[in-house]
């Protein structure tokens, strides 16, 4: 047989030792270190003992009145277990007692952890095809600038509008199917490369890739394209062939409804698909549409401070930042469309660093290193002091002791309540069997009342439950309910819900009274605490002293918390470099989008006489004050996104930090002054008339 290393600490025994089972005799061979067919119950963290089917008649442990459960593993493909799954799950539902275990409906702990895991990585996702759908937008405005001219010489040589937008549309899907094969090949390049990261961290190989993957990203990146392109290339159709006369003659301007309804749309449909979270897809949207908003209104409002700021002082302080605020004031438009994508971008980069280190911190400190890993149940009321004095003695800090009474749920609102009255595996089960109430005159650490007031130490019967539970028993805040404890009857009114944190590892309870209604109940006490690793000789010495106690062993399952978290911060990691690269590439893209006019202006200025010291101080004065703009902009909209999504979808504390905003300032005036650094180090040395002629 094998047995838990626990287990055989408990008996004084290891391998080549015996153990009777029953009427058998068997043979420790091995110690058992992992079990990855663990069942979700908190019971499946008992220790086990293993041996073959085929001994199991010869020790007579199943017979008549016998308590035995049975389990079916099952593995493979994705869809063959789904196919599976339906099929399986009207039969098991039939079956009183039977339920499914999949790794999305196992044990809470492991399920939140999972979700947050899932949750992460799709943020680090929706951030990259926002920044996409930034560079997109910059990219088509840019286009449909730089071919004015064309389209109207096309207009005078006879093309009509319909052809040249046909012709448009041919060049961008061409482009869109260049750029996708690019991509794709780009992608499986980096599969392979994270799979060589990873390999220390994997227990399991990872499929190798389809064409799923490359067929997603290619729709992704065809709907962006076409959702902010679509919008300009209808306005460069129209450009007239008056333009080639009269340079200030554009494009008809296309209806604003139409231009953000396409872009819109086609951005939200795709961060709702990137996500597969409605939740985590609908405050991300929202938070960035609402921050692009009010980035432009808040943009308008400093370069107006700033230009009456410069006519307040005095001229000969000014003469810099005067040129500055009248280039900012002539391209209004083009300057506030250039500080919001900065802003925007910035915002993106930032809410992906702290991302990287408050939540993921914050995830961290959800199964810390003290967490407790040991469970003790079935303690009596009378072994209470005794069990604390040991545990007290043995250095086990922070063990509290806490009252369990077991009970049935019969009754909700005076109507008799059985497992035929609900379609959920989960509701049945809850109401076909007991569960544990406990009692507490303070809320509980990692307890938040959602709905309703917490009841205290009040003298009447109140209740307050947990708010996973009422919703699978459809229980609401002021519900009477009556349990049958030990044959005798509990009524008591719903007085609060609870939100529990099922990943710290504490005892939690799905049921919490008032104490002085409950002190006639018989009763047992339940504890958790964190073992050293150094001092597991008090498993067997509890036991030892205390025969009647269970003590659970979570060690494992801290284990499996902790290597998921480290793999799923490994995986961020290495997203997040892949995001910081493509965000670097939309601020150069942001801040090169008025290049045309920058250029115009130096070489205007430099025809007047003006200087390259002057031309490239005007220029750095004017990049400084943008990005001075939209840093303290994109800091503020970040730590605004950031605590929403971790108050409202990742559930743990969001801390902010003091460099946050003076950070944004530093990275904004940065990006600002490199990107404009790249797009117009040629400009200024360059003669005026050659400048001229090629605007």
């Amino acid at each position: 047989m094998w047995v838990d290393p626990g287990l055989a600490a408990v008996l004084q025994t290891g391998v080549g030792g015996t153990l009777k089972l029953g009427k058998r005799e068997l043979r420790i061979d091995r110690l058992l270190t992992q079990e990855l067919d663990r069942g979700a119950g908190f019971l499946s963290f008992a220790p086990r003992a293993m041996f073959n089917m085929a001994d199991l008649d010869a020790t007579g442990l199943i017979t008549f009145g016998s308590r035995a459960t049975y389990r079916l593993l099952l593995a493979g493909p994705d869809q063959a277990v789904h196919d599976y799954l339906r099929w399986a799950e009207p039969r098991i539902a039939a079956l009183r007692g039977a339920r499914i275990e999949t790794l999305e409906k196992g044990q809470p702990q492991m399920r939140a952890t999972l979700d947050r895991a899932g949750r992460l990585l799709s943020l680090v996702s929706l951030l990259a095809a926002f920044i996409s759908a930034v560079a997109l937008a910059i990219a088509a405005r840019r286009y449909v600038q730089s071919h004015l001219d064309a389209c109207a010489v096309m207009k005078c040589m006879g093309q009509t509008q319909a052809a040249q937008l046909k012709l448009s549309l041919f060049e961008f899907v061409l482009i869109g199917l260049t750029a996708a094969l690019l991509g794709g090949l780009l992608g499986y390049a980096a599969h392979l490369a994270l799979l060589g990261a990873l390999r220390d961290l994997l227990v399991a190989g990872l499929p190798q890739p389809g064409l799923m993957p490359w067929l997603s990203g290619a729709a992704a990146g065809l709907v962006l394209l076409l959702g902010f392109a679509l919008p300009p290339l209808l306005g460069l159709a129209r450009v007239p062939p008056l333009r080639i006369l009269r340079r200030d003659a554009g494009g008809q301007p296309v209806s604003a409804l139409l231009v953000y309804g396409c872009a819109a749309f086609a951005f939200a449909a795709l961060l709702l698909w990137t996500a597969r979270d409605l939740k985590l897809g609908a405050y991300t949207a929202l938070g960035f549409a609402a921050a692009a908003l009010l980035f432009s209104a808040a943009c308008a409002g400093l370069l107006q401070l700033l230009a009456l700021a410069v006519r307040a002082a005095p001229p000969r302080l000014t003469l810099d930042w005067r040129f500055v605020a009248a280039g900012l004031a002539r391209r209004r438009g083009a300057s506030i469309l250039q500080a919001d994508a900065l802003a925007v971008g910035l915002m993106a980069l930032l809410l992906l660093l702290i991302t990287r280190q408050d939540l993921l911190a914050s995830w961290r400190s959800t199964a810390p290193a003290d967490a407790p890993n040991r469970f003790i149940i079935n303690i009596q009321p009378e072994q209470r002091d005794a069990v604390a004095q040991k545990l007290a003695a043995a250095g086990a800090a922070d063990a509290p002791l806490l009252p369990m009474i077991r009970g049935r749920l019969v009754q909700i609102n005076g109507r008799d309540i059985t497992p035929a009255d609900y379609q959920d595996p989960d509701a049945k089960r809850l109401v076909d069997r007991e569960f544990n109430l406990s009692y507490a005159a303070q809320l509980p650490p990692g307890n938040t009342v959602v709905a309703g007031r917490w009841h205290g130490d009040a003298a009447d019967a109140q209740v307050s439950i947990e708010q996973g539970m009422a919703k699978t028993l459809n229980i609401h805040d002021g519900d009477l309910l009556r349990y049958d404890v030990a044959g005798q009857t509990l009524d008591a009114r719903v007085s609060s819900v609870r939100k529990l944190d099922w990943s710290s590892m504490r005892v939690n309870f799905f049921v919490i009274l008032p104490p002085k209604i409950m002190q006639d109940y018989p009763r047992t006490w339940i504890t958790a605490f964190h073992m050293p690793p150094g001092k597991t000789a008090l498993d067997g010495e509890l036991v030892a002293a205390f025969p009647n106690l269970t003590l659970i062993n979570t060690e494992q399952a801290l284990g499996l918390l902790r290597g998921i978290i480290d793999k799923v911060t490994s995986a961020v990691e290495l997203l997040f470099g892949f995001t910081l690269a493509a965000g670097v590439l939309v601020l150069y893209a942001a801040l090169s989008g008025s290049r045309g006019e920058r250029a115009r202006d130096a070489a205007l200025l430099r025809a007047l006489g003006a200087s390259s010291d002057t031309l490239r101080r005007l220029q750095w004065t004017e990049l400084l004050a943008v990005g001075g703009i939209a840093g303290p902009l994109a800091a503020a909209g970040a730590l605004a996104t950031g605590w929403t999504l971790a108050a409202r979808v990742f559930e743990f504390p969001f801390t902010a930090s003091a460099w946050t905003l003076p950070a944004g300032l530093a990275l904004g005036m940065a990006c600002a002054l490199a990107g404009g650094w790249l797009g117009l180090r040629g400009v200024i040395n360059k003669p005026a008339l050659a400048s001229l002629r090629e605007q």
